[in-house]
């Protein structure tokens, strides 16, 4: 049952080119009574596999900026660290409800992107010149360590949070943005997936059934993106994480 429910779920996020890890928590927790910690462990681990074929599609495509993309994953390695052992310390009760407020928080800021990219415009040409130095290697610091702790404690992929990061603070296109958050959530879904593995919060069997859910969805998903129209696509986009999150909040 669950592979069958990954499969679709995988389709529809193939469809959208969404991650989705927000929403597979929903699935396993809500769907089918996974400790939300278990949750937490599949999805960061599937993300591992997930990112890496799209990590590299992108940087075939020179949407990648790997001197960027390297500081920010260097350190969100760390974040995701400090990030699962804070998850372990939340009880469930508490840790659902956060988790479903971040989806939220990524669905606001999918919004912003999608819908009102001009009321971040100015700022984010403002900093294509003072990203440099010290400068460029602080605020990668910084945004790896506050979203690969984000990824480590709520499982979601932070990917809405570390795009528009790297586009108001380095002054980068949505394209390089998209492209490099993808190199930057390879290290932190390995590091938080270990980390989580090391601890015995994996469930083996749900791990296998998902990936090869979400894997094979996705890669059929994805051959009917283009004849969905844009409009509707977007809203999709947004749709998903409130949906999850909502499911979350109110489980």
């Amino acid at each position: 049952m669950i592979f069958a429910a990954t499969l679709v779920l995988g389709w529809l996020l193939g469809c959208v080119g969404a991650g989705g890890a927000g929403l597979t928590i929903t699935l396993l927790t809500v769907g089918f009574g996974l400790p939300i910690h278990s949750a937490i462990a599949v999805s960061l681990s599937c993300m591992t596999f997930t990112v890496a074929s799209g990590a590299y599609s992108h940087y075939r495509e020179g949407e990648v900026l790997v001197r960027l993309g390297a500081a920010v994953g260097a350190a969100g390695i760390f974040g995701a660290l400090a990030g699962t052992r804070t998850a372990f310390l939340i009880p469930p009760k508490l840790l659902m409800p956060a988790t479903a407020i971040m989806l939220l928080l990524t669905t606001a800021l999918l919004y912003v992107q999608l819908f009102r990219g001009h009321l971040i415009k100015d700022y984010v040409e403002r900093n294509k010149s003072t990203a440099t130095g010290s400068v460029f290697y602080l605020r990668s610091c910084i945004i790896g360590l506050v979203t690969g702790f984000l990824s480590g404690a709520f499982g979601i992929g932070a990917t809405a949070f570390i795009q528009i990061s790297l586009m108001l603070f380095f002054g980068i296109s949505l394209y390089h943005a998209i492209g490099t958050t993808m190199m930057i959530i390879l290290p932190i879904a390995v590091s938080g997936g270990l980390s989580y593995l090391v601890n015995g919060m994996m469930d083996p069997v749900v791990f296998i059934q998902t990936l090869a859910g979400l894997t094979i969805g996705s890669f059929i998903g994805a051959k009917f993106t283009h004849l969905i129209p844009k409009d509707i696509l977007r809203c999709l986009m947004i749709s998903m994480p409130l949906i999850g999150g909502v499911l979350l909040l109110t489980n």
